[in-house]
């Protein structure tokens, strides 16, 4: 039995659909929902579903029970304690006695220099707790997913311009499609226990760049508007976006301006048996006419 955490996601609803055309029978995966009605879709498709969430221990107890392989998305309530609510559903997983565990986590290139260590000092105690559990495991050092870069960009960014100030850093941006599909062999094939794996494209682009290929796309001029991070953050505050998603979003630039995400690393191809999906295709799909 194999259980996908943040079913009703993005990424855990693509990792879903990915095992079942790998041909894992339906009635062999689980879904963790917090909400049921929300599953339907998984429901119809002979998905098993099962209630809980990250701060309620027992439930996760219960969702795992009979459990062999776990995919562990990373919790995204900025509000709670996302390194106990990953410590619960470990030691829960350990007290079912599940034998892998696939954890999504970040890849970066400096962990101590990072702009962003909100985010990954949770990855990396993470990780360190989960391998000392014995429990086997695989990391997935994940870039950022291109499926975010609307959210980057700003409101209207097709019509206004890309207004983000990330310099010319460059991210080799991946699709959650991708990653799904790549969880998905890890899950199905052996050979994968105790490795860290960079899950990352084979290019990367900087905001510039992307402006550039929606423009061809879309076949009207798309500008990258370059502001420093005082008049984002200015611009932002007025707009209505709360102060700790402004925080968020201007780590994130930072991050990405000083090249933190450009770390030459991937092994995505050698788990997909292909090229990833290079991103001005993903943006031709997400975005063309």
């Amino acid at each position: 039995m194999i259980l996908v955490t943040g079913a009703t996601g993005h990424l855990g609803n693509t990792a879903i659909q990915s095992l079942l055309k790998k041909g894992v029978p339906a009635h062999e995966i689980t879904a963790l929902v917090r909400d049921e009605k929300k599953a339907a879709n998984l429901s119809e498709q002979g998905v098993q579903l099962k209630t809980g969430n990250y701060n309620d221990y027992n439930s996760i107890v219960d969702a795992l029970e009979g459990v062999d392989k776990l995919f562990l998305i990373s919790s995204n309530d900025v509000a709670a304690d996302t390194l106990l609510q990953h410590k619960n559903v470990i030691n829960a997983a350990k007290e079912n006695g599940v034998q892998h565990i696939v954890y999504i986590s970040q890849e970066i290139k400096d962990d101590e220099t990072t702009a962003i260590p909100f985010v990954i000092q949770v990855h990396r105690g993470t990780a360190e707790y989960l391998k000392k559990t014995g429990i086997a495991f695989t990391i997935f050092n994940d870039t950022l997913y291109a499926d975010s870069i609307g959210k980057f960009a700003g409101e209207g960014f097709l019509e206004n311009g890309i207004f983000f100030p990330a310099g010319d850093g460059k991210v080799p941006f991946i699709p959650r499609t991708d990653i799904g599909e790549a969880a998905a062999v890890v899950l199905t094939t052996p050979g994968h226990e105790y490795k860290t794996y960079a899950i990352t494209g084979n290019n990367a682009y900087s905001f510039e760049d992307i402006a550039g290929m929606l423009s061809d796309i879309t076949g009207k001029k798309v500008k990258y508007l370059n502001p420093d991070l005082d008049t984002y953050a200015e611009a932002l505050g007025k707009a209505g976006v709360p102060k700790e998603v402004v925080g968020f979003l201007s780590a994130f630039a930072t991050a990405i301006r000083n090249g933190e995400f450009d770390t030459n690393r991937s092994d995505l191809e050698n788990l997909l048996g292909r090229k990833p999906m290079e991103l001005k295709e993903f943006l031709k799909i997400t975005y063309g006419k």
